[in-house]
């Protein structure tokens, strides 16, 4: 075990980047269990006000992330330095994408359905961490011989081609797929060839004039969303908590 640590975390250099994940995911954790508690009015924690003002925890987000990021920037990652700005980089990135959906609608939506998008950007943002953490090489280049990638031409052009499947992907309306598609190239590979989303950039320059083509790629979508969409709200509800109900509204208000 002692090898296998030393020889794959410590001396490519990863350390940093196991401890900034590590910090990043139990900070979110540790985040989520107290908004909770709050919320139902439990434990001994509080909303921190400051004249009056209520101080969200994207702003010591922020500052820790910034004290982390130029930390690393000055230091060595293989010292002492570089494990303790990783670990502020970690903690601050876990507080600010915590109230990712904030920053995006500049209003404060945590339990509601618009703060789903904090979830989703944790999980994916830990996710891609993760994959570089385990060695992946972006577009596939992981995936060449030795005498493939000593082949200058190979590498460029398995780039250039992952990297076009991850655009195709992104212009169908498939953000996660594209995503994770820069890492695993069978994924953006999977995402351009299939239909795109309603309304996506694609849809609207490919199938404007196909009816047909529309129409599928609407069934298909419903049916994804409808099979998928409950068990990825109660995973999103069982990690970050169930979203406020929305107010009825009266009619003749919309």
């Amino acid at each position: 075990m002692g090898h296998w640590w030393v020889r794959n975390i410590v001396e490519p250099g990863k350390l940093p980047l196991l401890l900034a994940l590590a910090s990043f995911v139990l900070t979110f954790v540790v985040t989520r269990v107290i908004t909770r508690l709050i919320r139902a009015g439990r434990g001994p924690f509080g909303n921190v006000q400051a004249g009056g003002v209520h101080i969200h925890h994207v702003v010591p987000g922020v500052v820790l992330t910034l004290a982390g990021g130029f930390g690393a920037v000055a230091s060595d990652r293989h010292g002492a330095g570089g494990i303790v700005s990783a670990v502020l980089f970690g903690m601050g990135a876990g507080l600010v994408l915590d109230e990712f959906a904030l920053i995006l609608h500049l209003d404060d939506v945590y339990w509601s359905e618009e703060g789903r998008k904090s979830v989703e950007v944790v999980v994916v943002t830990a996710a891609l961490v993760g994959l570089l953490l385990a060695g992946f090489a972006p577009f596939g280049v992981n995936d060449l011989s030795e005498d493939e990638l000593a082949d200058r031409g190979t590498v460029i052009s398995n780039i250039a081609g992952n990297f076009l499947f991850s655009l195709v992907a992104l212009s169908k309306g498939k953000a996660r797929t594209a995503v994770f598609g820069v890492i695993v190239p069978l994924v953006a590979l999977v995402g351009a060839v299939r239909l795109a989303r309603p309304g996506s950039p694609w849809a609207r320059r490919f199938y404007d004039r196909r009816p047909r083509a529309r129409a599928r790629a609407a069934l298909r979508a419903y049916r994804h969303d409808r099979r998928w969409a409950r068990p990825r709200r109660a995973l999103q509800d069982w990690i970050g908590g169930k979203p406020d109900p929305r107010p009825a509204r009266l009619p003749g208000h919309r």
